[in-house]
């Protein structure tokens, strides 16, 4: 995500305070939007809200984003590449211990979205109305399918998970299984699986279903 904003200082007696350069106001209408997020639905934030908390004017706004869905939009890219940053280790992990691997896999997934629930149930939302959010998160989902039917098929290969489904069709169900999962347990629907439960359930019906049982490892 976003790298926090500096704190402002004083400017010295008889010196402008500098002007915030664009990867600054860029960053202050992230943040803003984050932060509104948590206290309410995207259709109660107006570009006004999100030019204001950032210290600048409506007009200047459109200069970097051009619309509020478009800033939601680029959290959602930001909170994917967070969620994938461990992907490597997760990996390495997966060959030694596949439980662990996969729970690593999904926790990192989990705490990216998690962190920003807000910002998460705003992106589910914004899809049911918004051609552009329906195809970025098909972008991502597909890219997530890719890489979990590419792991399905090695572990396969090396003989440590049965054949069985098509891998691409069992990574869509799991991936799909997910998303659904983590999104009642984010909105507190009823019934959902509870916060400190859910990664413990996710990874044993992702094992079960790859490997045929529960491994050890």
């Amino acid at each position: 995500m976003s790298a926090p904003l500096p704190a402002s200082e004083v400017a010295p007696r008889g010196r402008r305070t500098p002007r915030a350069s664009g990867d600054e106001r860029e960053r202050a209408i992230l943040a803003t939007a984050e932060r509104l997020l948590e206290e309410r639905p995207l259709s109660e934030i107006s570009v006004e809200d999100l030019a204001r908390g950032a210290g600048i004017s409506r007009p200047t706004f459109y200069f970097y984003f051009p619309s509020k869905d478009a800033v939601l939009l680029t959290l959602v890219d930001r909170m994917v590449a967070e969620g994938a940053a461990s992907r490597e280790e997760a990996l390495a992990k997966l060959a030694e211990e596949p439980r662990a691997g996969w729970r690593m896999a999904l926790q990192a997934s989990f705490d990216a979205f998690g962190s920003r629930r807000g910002v998460s149930l705003a992106a589910a939302e914004l899809r049911a109305t918004n051609a552009d959010a329906r195809k970025v998160w098909s972008q991502v989902m597909e890219g997530w399918v890719s890489d979990v039917t590419e792991i399905i098929e090695a572990e396969r290969a090396r003989g440590v998970a049965p054949a069985g489904l098509p891998a691409r069709d069992l990574a869509i169900a799991l991936l799909q299984m997910n998303e659904r999962a983590q999104y009642a347990t984010f909105a507190d629907e009823k019934p959902s699986l509870a916060e400190e439960r859910i990664l413990d359930t996710l990874v044993d019906i992702w094992v079960r279903a790859i490997y045929g049982i529960t491994p050890e490892a």
